[in-house]
């Protein structure tokens, strides 16, 4: 994708000094030394936000943590995260969760919460000992149970099944949860869940709590379909309709995995690529685990509409796109790697195809999160070419890089990539081995948006997205005919090729000529970013003039903009099914309106 903005989710952090950081007890026989320290990360009043944050100081792997302070009355805890979070009046006890229990020495970790009041914790205290460096007593924590199985599902239940898990001290009991939430503790290894729906996929997992009341790992999770005709209908016809959700979103645009649902679009989309993860040091990485996998939804806000629990094991987008999921179990969700800002790392990653795809594997199957994704999609911006860096990999890295991942995910994850629309001769199409590698993935996401835009102040003013070549057009090959002509011709079969929908436009200012090719001064002013704005804004506050080369342009004042628009897109996806390509694909769902019409307008061609 051309552009990435990213909105940081953490906040500054002024590490204060935890008074009364002493043992209010004698610590029990060390099994290693560890740290507990506090940080008030934001303060609005009224209320606040806290962090604890635990390191292994010593030389032994600690197994578990329970940090307990005092608050002075008035101040309470309302709602944490990465911990779970009790408290017996002003007494507070967090203890770790399954996945981030174990600590290396030398190695840390943090939980955070939101607060009350105006009080600062005193009485700390880690597993029963000192907070300030001393000697800690250990304790193993259970092991993960096996991984469930399903039996006797109906329209509305499913009995699970699993193997016991083990404890130095003995099993207490164990947590059932489904799609992350828990939904039942008993003392055996079975429990049959009623209530559900018909027709829907859920995920089950397991989580042990021994006798000192510590929880283990999560077990792995067993995917279940209950029997019975799911009240949403997929969408028909055989094409692809792929949108972009991206991670980052969440902040500034407050873009939601809701708003798919209460736009319409999610009846109407067949994939979600959730954009981005990063690529560092040649591996895959998890990007902001806050906006991800912490954040908080209230019953108005998810999916589900039940409100997120302060001691689930998943939160945030994940979460919000498995409840989708489960709403909407035609839709398959991709996790997109690389983009525009972080397609840096793949240079490095193509010196090691086989590690850089076993990575990759290891986020996208990652036990708390699974069950959420059915495929992989990388975003190289460019394989041995220039992006926001240059790569210099060579021409047959990429089909490389392609072959690793498909013999790592093998035949059951869809393995997709978003590639260069450039068509010209000698251009970033030919600079990689698209041809060959096509025969590792399911399609590409051919980006065939962002030929033409300010980046060239004075311009012509061109449409960034057209659809064909036309007269005085500054670069041939930079159209979408072009591009997908060239894909062809090197052996990439139509159906792995999906057409590129920008729900944004892209503009200049200083412009007195109401026709494509006029002169300018500079990029228009949007809401993000010069020179870019979304379709929702620009329908109404620039209106099309009129279309060029398959795509619409208007000019208002002194700004001139290009974008697609309903009737185009209706076009394009005319030529597209003409062309006998798999579908199409769009960046990104928040530019479109309130009620879809975008997304709505791809579906309606294509099907």
């Amino acid at each position: 994708m051309r552009f990435r903005h990213r909105a940081a989710a953490g906040f500054a952090t002024l590490l204060l000094p935890l008074s009364g950081m002493v043992a209010l007890a004698p610590p029990a026989q060390a099994a290693t030394s560890a740290t507990a320290t506090y940080a008030k990360t934001q303060d609005w009043g009224s209320g606040f936000e806290g962090k604890w944050t635990v390191k292994n100081t010593g030389t032994t792997t600690i197994n578990a943590w329970t940090i307990e302070w005092d608050f002075p009355a008035g101040t309470k805890v309302t709602s944490a995260w990465d911990a779970t979070v009790t408290n017996s009046g002003d007494h507070w006890t967090a203890k770790n969760l399954g996945w981030n229990g174990t600590l290396a020495p030398g190695a840390s970790v943090s939980f955070g919460f939101n607060g009350s009041g105006t009080g600062s914790p005193s009485g700390c205290k880690l597993n029963g000992g000192s907070c300030d460096g001393g000697s800690v007593p250990g304790d193993e924590a259970p092991s993960a149970p096996g991984t469930p199985t399903a039996s006797n599902v109906t329209d509305t239940s499913v009995k699970l099944s699993w193997s016991a898990a083990t404890d130095d001290k003995g099993i207490k009991n164990y947590d059932v949860l489904r799609d992350g939430a828990k939904v039942a503790t008993v003392t055996g290894t079975t429990y049959t869940d009623t209530g559900l729906s018909k027709g829907t996929d859920y995920s089950y997992a397991v989580q042990a709590r021994d006798t000192a009341d510590q929880t283990g790992p999560v077990s792995g999770a067993v995917k279940v379909r209950t029997t019975g005709q799911t009240e949403e209908p997929p969408p028909t016809g055989d094409k692809i309709n792929l949108g972009y959700f991206t991670e980052w979103g969440v902040y500034g645009r407050n873009y939601h995995v809701k708003d798919l649902v209460t736009s319409g679009s999610a009846a109407k989309i067949t994939h979600i690529n959730y954009a981005f993860g990063n690529v560092v040091n040649g591996q895959c990485k998890l990007d902001d685990a806050y906006a991800a996998t912490d954040k908080a939804y209230t019953a108005d806000q998810s999916v589900s509409g039940q409100a997120d629990a302060w001691d689930q094991p998943l939160r945030g987008n994940f979460n919000q796109l498995r409840q989708l999921k489960a709403k909407y179990p035609h839709i398959k969700v991709l996790y997109s790697f690389g983009g525009w800002t972080y397609s840096g790392g793949f240079g490095q990653a193509a010196q090691n195809p086989v590690a850089f795809a076993k990575s990759c594997k290891a986020v996208v199957e990652d036990p708390r999160w699974a069950d959420v994704f059915d495929g992989i999609d990388i975003d190289w911006e460019y394989p041995n070419a220039c992006g926001l860096t240059c790569d210099t990999s060579g021409p047959a890295a990429f089909r490389t890089l392609s072959q690793a991942l498909r013999a790592e995910f093998g035949d059951d994850y869809l393995v997709t990539a978003a590639i260069t629309a450039d068509g010209s001769d000698g251009g970033k199409i030919d600079a990689a081995d698209y041809g060959g590698a096509a025969q590792y993935l399911d399609w590409y996401n051919v980006m065939t948006y962002d030929y033409f835009g300010a980046w060239d102040k004075t311009g012509p003013t061109n449409p960034h997205s057209p659809l064909t070549s036309f007269d005085g057009i500054p670069k041939e090959g930079f159209n979408s005919a072009a591009a997908i002509a060239k894909l062809k011709a090197k052996g990439v079969p139509a159906k792995k090729l999906l057409l590129g929908i920008g729900f944004y436009g892209r503009g200049w200012t200083g412009v007195t000529q109401s026709a494509p090719g006029g002169t300018a001064t500079g990029a228009a002013p949007g809401t993000y970013e010069a020179g870019i704005e979304d379709y929702k804004v620009l329908k109404t506050a620039c209106p099309v003039t009129g279309t060029f080369a398959g795509t619409a342009y208007a000019h208002c004042g002194n700004n001139w903009w290009s974008y697609d628009t309903p009737a185009t897109i209706n076009g394009k996806m005319a030529w597209a099914k003409n062309q006998g390509l798999g579908g199409a694909f769009f960046w990104e769902f928040s530019g479109d309106t309130a009620n879809g019409e975008l997304v709505s307008a791809i579906h309606s061609g294509l099907n």
